[in-house]
């Protein structure tokens, strides 16, 4: 089914936004602190090396990961670069430059996802993006390009190129600030992207495109392109699984600690399979009673013609315990994704990025705004 994306309604736009806006202190106290960073009263600080800044305005869920990914599988040929993220849910804190040896607990399950994928780069975690920027410019020497990921409103930090992502699915102009919705702040953040992408755009219309772009524009001019999530062959977690045994069962166990699992859901039901759910919370650290449940819920499915089904993310976190069962060990499969641009604008993204990266490569000197 193919779709439009359209605003609120308007009595919806005209009378309880506003009315949730006025009675809203997270989104006055969201919008004095960037009228704040806006005016020099709070001071950002600016990088004389490449730095692109991957981000949302609304809670968890947009394919930051994955896009980050793109980017650096577009950037790490020819560029040394790096990647910062604050390590969401680590057991550690400060800033840590990963090697690969570092446990999954110290950095969190998405720099651990991105270290172990991309063993090249440099992964690092810090909360204060400052300190983790003056930290890797001075212990890597010819530092190209650092993606700040997750750092939207991080505004200590003034990033060179500002991608924002939005959910089609749940389009930001139909939601409201926290605590009423699921946005970290007021759509005026808009204003901060060089770039927009809608992600997980799979059944958009040319119609609905031109509407998000219009709105977008409205906001502020600036590029607008679509991404999906394209998804790949599964591969086994553990050594000891068949390589090939997913694409044959019949009966998967879909376990899943990630904000919206349903996509991938009905990608694999669209391989005909007969999906059975386990949805745990996003960032879930699994615990022995957790790996007990996953085993039950396992062996209940009738016949032999089953294996598990997980995400990347969710695999960083599996494959840390030791005292999973054989039988689940040899059954366990990891979904990848990518991010594929739709249409004819690939090209005009990736150019985008790279005469950014190329302009903006240079020494570790640290200035002030």
């Amino acid at each position: 089914m193919r779709y439009h994306l359209k605003p609120m309604k308007k009595e919806t736009r005209s009378i309880a936004r506003p009315i949730l806006d006025a009675l809203n202190p997270y989104r006055w106290i969201t919008g004095i602190r960037n009228i704040m960073f806006d005016m020099g009263i709070i001071k950002s600080r600016v990088f004389p090396v490449a730095t692109i800044c991957i981000g949302n305005i609304s809670v968890g869920g947009t394919g930051k990961t994955p896009h980050t990914e793109y980017l650096i599988e577009l950037l790490r040929e020819n560029r040394r670069i790096a990647v910062l993220s604050r390590g969401y849910g680590r057991k550690s804190k400060g800033y840590i430059r990963a090697d690969e040896a570092t446990p999954m607990p110290q950095i969190g399950d998405e720099p651990f996802q991105i270290k172990n994928k991309y063993p090249d780069i440099d992964v690092a975690v810090c909360e204060k993006r400052v300190t983790g920027i003056e930290n890797l410019t001075s212990e890597v020497p010819g530092l190209d390009a650092i993606l700040l990921d997750d750092a939207y409103q991080h505004r200590y930090v003034k990033a060179g190129l500002y991608i924002l992502l939005i959910d089609s699915n749940r389009p930001i102009w139909q939601d409201n600030v926290l605590p009423f919705g699921r946005l970290r702040e007021s759509l005026a953040g808009i204003r901060r992207a060089d770039i927009v992408i809608m992600t997980k755009c799979d059944n958009i219309t040319p119609e609905g495109q031109a509407w998000c772009s219009n709105y977008i524009k409205g906001w502020k001019d600036i590029p607008v392109f679509f991404s999906r999530m394209k998804y790949g062959s599964c591969y086994p977690l553990f050594k000891d699984a068949a390589p090939h045994k997913a694409d044959d069962a019949r009966n998967v166990l879909l376990v899943t600690g990630i904000a919206k699992p349903e996509p991938l859901r009905a990608e694999i039901e669209r391989r005909g399979k007969k999906v059975t759910m386990m949805q745990f919370g996003d960032h879930h650290n699994f615990t022995t009673a957790d790996l007990e449940d996953i085993a039950a819920r396992f062996d209940a499915i009738e016949g032999n013609s089953k294996v598990i089904m997980t995400t990347e993310k969710d695999a960083t976190r599996l494959q840390q315990r030791d005292d999973l069962a054989q039988n689940i060990r040899e059954s366990i499969y990891v979904m990848p994704i990518k991010v594929e641009i739709l249409g004819d604008e690939e090209k005009m993204f990736n150019k985008i990025i790279e005469e950014y990266v190329t302009e903006n490569s240079g020494d570790s000197r640290v200035s002030q705004k």
